[in-house]
Parts: structure tokens; C-alpha cells; sequence
């Protein structure tokens, strides 16, 4: 990667970070079946930076099944991301029937920031400890061509509050969850770290016991983790 796309990126993660005004974006490649990656900041007006001398928040992992399992598939995704909302949509529920609720894997999610509405959306569906997440996010990418195709930041916000309402979370809640700027700048930078050290290049991106794959067919998908398992 240039000199040149390292100083964009990093402003555009410090821009996601303080949601400053602007537009400032980085493409890498990605393979066929995964969303490029091409992220922008687009907040309307500057946010104040949080305290420095507060305390960080803590990045929960979000994961399900067994902690204690052999084999483990991180996915990198983004919830604005049209190849996840496939994913989630279509190959999820198998992969949660037969690999996670069975006990045979442990399945994390880690968050990619393309823009904004994807980090709101990450804020939204860890509030109160995530203890909605997994529903949420479903809930997000099954509505996603509806809530990202808004207009304006107020409709995308609107749509993506009445998805949390379904889950049970109050107005009140999701607004301290959306406006919670050190939970915000503690989210992008441990997207950075994880997205730095696995070389994250598009979305979806999986992570099998260590090895990197890009997008592919729920048979290719099966094929791999049954190897992993019977090893």
C-alpha cells in the first residue's frame, strides 16, 4: 500500500472516529463476491473530540457458539455491505444450524467501517452490552436495501431505530448508544488493529483457524470447515 493511501486512510479513520465533516475515502481490491473496500465519513457537522484523560471503552467480541471450540471462523463484515447482507441472508442460517448452535465452532464478527451508517449501525446493535447483537444484525442486513438507501441522516436513522425497537431497545437507549463518541473512537480503532493485522481487503472476509478467505459458496464454505474438523 502507497504512502499516499495510508495518510487517507488514516484520516479517514480519524474522521469516522471524531465523525468530522467531510468526505474523504481509500480503495483496496477486493476478490469477486466481496464488496470493495471504498469508505468514506460524510457527518454533516463536527462532533467534539471525546476526553482524552476518560477511561476507554472496552470493544466487546461478539461471537457465538462454543469458546471452546477446535475451530474458529472470524467473518470481517460491514453492515453496509451488500455481499454480507447476502451472507447473512442466505448462508448464515446454515452455517448457525449445522457448525455454531451444534457446538462444533466458535463464530465472531468483527465490524468493517466503509462509512458512517456502518458504524452507526455497529453502535446501534451493541447497546446495552450487546445483548441484542446477533438479532439486531440480522435484522439489519435483512432490511438493509431499505434503512442504507435513505436519503438523509435523519431517515437512515429513523429506519435503523424502528429495527431496534423490534429487538426491544427504547428511543432513549439507541440515542445514548448513537451519540456515544468514546465507544465510537474505541470501535474504529480496534477495527483498525484487527483490520491491519489479518490484511483485510474486501467483504465479506473469513478467517478459518487462521487462514484467510474471501467470499464463496456455502459447499466451499462446508468443504473447509470439515476439513478443519476432522483434522
Amino acid at each position: 500500500m502507497t504512502k499516499n493511501v495510508l495518510n487517507r486512510r488514516n484520516l479517514l479513520l480519524a474522521a469516522l472516529a471524531a465523525c468530522a465533516a467531510g468526505v474523504v475515502g481509500w480503495q483496496l481490491n477486493a476478490r469477486p463476491g466481496q464488496t470493495q473496500i471504498s469508505m468514506q465519513a460524510f457527518a454533516e457537522d463536527a462532533a467534539p473530540a471525546a476526553d482524552p484523560a476518560a477511561p476507554v471503552p472496552e470493544v466487546k467480541e461478539m461471537f457465538l457458539g462454543n469458546p471452546d471450540a477446535a475451530v474458529t471462523v472470524i467473518e470481517y463484515g460491514s453492515f453496509t455491505c451488500p455481499h454480507c447482507a447476502a451472507f447473512s441472508n442466505d448462508v448464515f442460517p446454515l452455517l448457525k444450524a449445522e457448525y455454531i448452535d451444534t457446538g462444533k465452532i466458535k463464530f465472531v464478527y468483527r465490524e468493517v467501517y466503509f462509512d458512517r451508517l456502518g458504524l452507526w449501525a455497529g453502535m446501534l446493535a451493541r447497546c446495552e452490552g450487546g445483548l441484542r447483537y446477533f438479532g439486531l444484525a440480522d435484522l439489519l442486513f435483512a432490511n438493509q436495501a431499505d434503512w442504507a438507501s435513505k436519503e438523509s441522516p435523519k431517515e437512515i436513522v429513523d429506519a435503523m431505530y424502528a429495527l431496534g425497537r423490534q429487538t426491544g431497545l427504547t428511543d432513549a437507549q439507541m440515542e445514548s448508544c448513537i451519540q456515544d463518541q468514546p465507544m465510537a473512537e474505541a470501535l474504529v480503532a480496534e477495527f483498525q488493529k484487527n483490520f491491519d493485522a489479518d490484511k483485510v481487503e474486501g467483504t465479506p472476509t473469513f478467517i478459518l483457524n487462521g487462514t484467510k478467505f474471501s467470499n464463496m459458496p456455502w459447499d466451499e464454505f462446508k468443504g473447509e470447515l470439515d476439513k478443519l474438523l476432522a483434522m
